[in-house]
């Protein structure tokens, strides 16, 4: 399960990167486009989307890295089982939230296709495409948390890097 957990980080994470470089490529389209006097419409909204999509699907590799900002202020000046417990704490409320996030994500993607929601650009893209990216890395970002939970509470270590963000604050 671990092996697998990883994987789809890492996966979501490549996501995460092409979704930026296509948002790059959309811009710079766009500048292109412009200078050259032809209109494409829709680029900005798609280089939007694409923004979203790496925010999103990058969420899950990034906490994994300790990426997260994270407010330390309590956890510093606690040592021991008290601090292991106020970690487990903020992960078990951080999952609450996250799979509700996820479970709105997907419930949105699900009515903007069954209303035929879509942009109110001229492109009118059906809105559930790029809403999609969201819920994917909504759901890839709950996962991470109760990963970092179970793993908290079994003594193993959820973070990639060198200290645990407790520790690098």
């Amino acid at each position: 399960m671990r092996s697998a957990l990883d994987i789809l980080y890492r996966v979501l994470g490549v996501l995460a990167c092409a979704a930026m470089l296509a948002a790059f490529a959309c811009t710079c389209l766009s500048i292109a486009s412009r200078l050259a006097g032809i209109a494409l419409s829709g680029l900005d909204a798609y280089a939007g989307y694409f923004v979203a999509a790496a925010l999103f699907l990058g969420m899950p590799v990034t906490f994994q890295a300790g990426g997260h900002i994270r407010v330390n202020f309590l956890l510093e000046r606690l040592a021991g089982s008290g601090r292991r417990r106020l970690q487990q704490l903020c992960l078990g409320l951080g999952c609450m939230a996250t799979f509700y996030l996820a479970y709105y994500a997907i419930r949105l993607v699900w009515q903007s296709h069954l209303f035929h929601d879509v942009s109110s650009g001229a492109d009118a893209t059906p809105l559930w495409i790029p809403q999609i990216a969201m819920a994917l890395g909504a759901v890839g970002f709950a996962l991470s948390l109760l990963d970092a939970l179970i793993s908290d509470l079994r003594g193993a270590r959820f973070f990639v890097s060198a200290e645990t963000p407790a520790e690098a604050a």
